[in-house]
């Protein structure tokens, strides 16, 4: 694929997933109402219209294909309306008709062949058609569902005439009207289809501002056969007046069907039509003219752009690499002894003004609001509601709240996986629930909070809740308790959820059990620097927190030693640095170290004990004591000395040290320093629980 194709496809699967997710939307608010609205129905015709464009540039059939039946469906419906008694029957439809546009999407970004076999789907649109405009009923009595749309327009119909080479029934020839000199001849689109239909249709939409009109073939409405006259000589509409077709020339141009359009015997007419679209001047005697001038628009502006997401990274690291020479730069020995020190600091200082400035730029283009992840779980909770017959409303808080771009990638299928789980395992069946002081409507509730540094997204249902007593039970019998049972928390209990195999739903289902993957949920967060949690109260709910760094490519960190070896820490984990007393030092019952602060105890972890780490400083009182905590744990960390704070790039690890699984050790990923040397940072989390 060349690069033009290439650049071409990622704009068509961007603006199509862009639309389909408008457009579940909609639907989704649309069942809310249990009715159509006007905007909703123009806004889905005009979904299904781009896509149905779009796809055919693209060669993609079965796209093209579907869309454009959803189109004519929703023209219909657009032009009159539907009964309410199918509208349950239309949500299905659509709710199909947009999961068959998604897979099928995803097969063409997968680089998988399309569907071809869709005659089947395609005829239950087209057959949902006939059933509300009435075509079933209509055809029995040999009248054609184009007659069941009224237009009030004068109109001698004539009698479809028999063509001599066929048996097949077409209308008579165009002819002029006169007393109408004012005519523009129409021609559709070749995949169009049920020509004589549009015709109406068009005929009824200008009808609604010029009524007095002629048209040609005359017998749209009686005759399927005028289709084929239509096919081949266009369809004639004429006026009294001239500005009855000065004003239908924008209807006509806007007409979906419309190919192309010739105005007839008024060139002055003609010309501003030329400049409005795509009409042609024709003298009647003249031959067609197919395509029309171009035309001429006013100019606008473009003030939004799309950027490859592989741009934005780049531009990130660059970024990261502009933070580290300025590090290096304001950080050289030799020119902070000059005599021109204090120019030099001025302008170390304006240095990092600017950098902080790009920095704070360059981040606010990666973030995007997580809206779109959380009004994707609407469907999730609509289809499930019905599939498991549950009567639960999703309640979404702090939808604006924006995130990184890549974490908003990496957070989508936990957030999706927490909300099946609760939807399955969390909020009771209706009989369940009847026998409760609660609601009859279960609710799941998304919400995101931007704390300054983190943001924190939790996924909470207010269904049975977690039992404490089944979850010890089912590890003692899988061999995970390592204490006396007395001895676990609350959170203890909980994190068994989170390993892997663990699960309190003894019946797998199509949405699985609560703890079935609660394992790759906590990986994929902890990927991108993020902690889980999990807390339940039996009988009336549970809540699962995300906690996320706000961007994964800059942190600001303390710097600490142990030894010959540079830590950094992020300032986001640390409560307070002191140094104590040996008499501050306690011992619990298993001898490990626990110090008091603030009338709590808290455990002592030795950075040289836990990396081998040679070093003077192994005495309390000689080095530094940095109190640390996340949402999980609190603890202190004991190391030879404090070097100051300093903003730092992230850079992951090696590939090939993976096999020594540096995460789970408490090392998350590496930093260079202004000095050229590489300073360790460390996984809060990780470090206590491993240790």
């Amino acid at each position: 694929m060349d690069n033009n194709m290439e650049s071409m496809l990622e704009v068509y699967l961007f603006e199509a997933n862009d639309l389909l997710e408008h457009l579940d939307e909609i639907l989704l608010n649309c069942e809310k109402a249990n009715a159509f609205d006007t905007d909703s129905i123009n806004e889905i015709f005009r979904i299904m219209h781009t896509i149905k464009g779009s796809s055919a540039m693209m060669q993609f059939n079965s796209l093209t294909t579907i869309s454009h039946k959803v189109e004519d469906l929703f023209y219909f419906v657009r032009e009159n309306g539907i009964d309410a008694q199918y509208n349950n029957e239309l949500f299905d439809l659509m709710f199909k008709s947009g999961d068959f546009i998604k897979e099928e999407i995803s097969k063409v970004e997968n680089n998988e062949p399309l569907t071809t076999n869709i005659g089947t789907f395609e005829a239950e649109i087209n057959d949902f058609l006939k059933k509300i405009s009435g075509a079933q009923t209509q055809e029995k009595q040999g009248t054609p569902a184009a007659a069941v749309a009224s237009v009030k327009v004068e109109t001698d119909v004539q009698k479809p005439v028999q063509n001599s080479e066929s048996k097949k029934e077409v209308s008579a020839p165009i002819q002029s009207d006169k007393g109408y000199p004012y005519s523009v001849r129409v021609y559709f689109e070749e995949d169009t289809e049920m020509e004589n239909l549009r015709a109406l249709m068009l005929v009824q939409a200008i009808s609604e501002t010029y009524t007095d009109i002629r048209y040609e073939p005359k017998d749209i409405a009686t005759n399927p056969q005028s289709a084929e006259a239509i096919i081949q000589n266009g369809f004639s509409i004429s006026f009294k007046e001239e500005s009855g077709l000065k004003n239908a020339l924008k209807l006509i141009e806007n007409f979906v069907y419309t190919k192309n359009y010739t105005v007839i015997d008024k060139p002055v007419v003609a010309k501003e039509a030329i400049q409005e679209g795509k009409a042609a001047v024709e003298d009647e005697k003249a031959e067609i003219v197919p395509e029309a001038s171009a035309t001429n628009h006013t100019a606008v502006k473009q003030n939004l752009i799309n950027v490859n997401l592989s741009k934005l990274d780049n531009l990130m690291d660059l970024m990261g690499e502009i933070v580290i020479t300025e590090s290096m730069v304001t950080s050289v020995p030799t020119a902070q002894k000059t005599e021109i020190d204090n120019n030099f600091n001025k302008a170390s200082r304006q240095l990092r003004k600017l950098t902080d400035e790009l920095q704070g730029i360059v981040m606010s283009i990666r973030m995007v609001p997580i809206s779109g992840i959380f009004q994707k779980m609407n469907r999730i909770v609509r289809d499930m509601s019905k599939k498991l017959d549950k009567d639960v409303e999703l309640i979404l808080v702090g939808e604006d709240t924006e995130v990184d771009k890549t974490i908003i990638d990496n957070i989508g299928d936990p957030i999706m996986h927490l909300v099946r789980n609760s939807m399955d395992h969390g909020i009771e069946t209706k009989e369940e629930r009847a026998l409760t002081s609660k609601s009859p409507k279960g609710t799941v509730t998304l919400s995101a909070q931007n704390t300054g540094g983190e943001i924190l997204i939790a996924v909470q249902d207010d269904g049975k809740g977690i039992d404490k007593k089944a979850v010890l039970a089912k590890a003692k019998r899988q061999g995970m308790l390592k204490k006396p049972e007395k001895e676990y928390t609350a959170r203890e209990i909980y994190n068994f959820l989170l390993m892997p195999g663990f699960s309190t739903n003894e019946v797998v289902t199509e949405y699985s059990g609560r703890g079935v993957g609660m394992d790759v949920v906590k990986k994929n967060v902890e990927k991108i620097g993020g902690d889980v949690s999990l807390t339940s109260e039996f009988g009336k709910g549970t809540k699962i927190l995300f906690k996320i760094p706000l961007t994964l490519a800059i942190v600001n960190g303390m710097k600490i030693s142990v030894g010959n070896t540079v830590f950094t820490i992020p300032i986001n984990n640390i409560k307070q640095l002191f140094k104590i007393s040996k008499e501050n030092m306690l011992h619990d019952t298993n001898e490990n170290e626990i110090i008091m602060v603030r009338n709590k105890y808290y455990p002592v972890i030795r950075l040289h004990n836990v990396f081998n780490i040679d070093t003077d400083v192994k005495d309390i009182e000689e080095g530094i004591v940095i109190l640390v905590e996340n949402h999980e744990k609190a603890y202190c960390i004991f190391a030879d000395n404090l070097l100051g704070e300093q903003q730092v790039v992230v850079k992951s690890l090696p590939a090939y040290l993976s096999q020594f699984n540096l995460k789970e050790t408490g090392v998350s990923g590496c930093a260079i320093l202004g000095d050229g040397s590489i300073s360790l940072i460390l996984d809060i989390l990780n470090l206590y629980s491993n240790n």
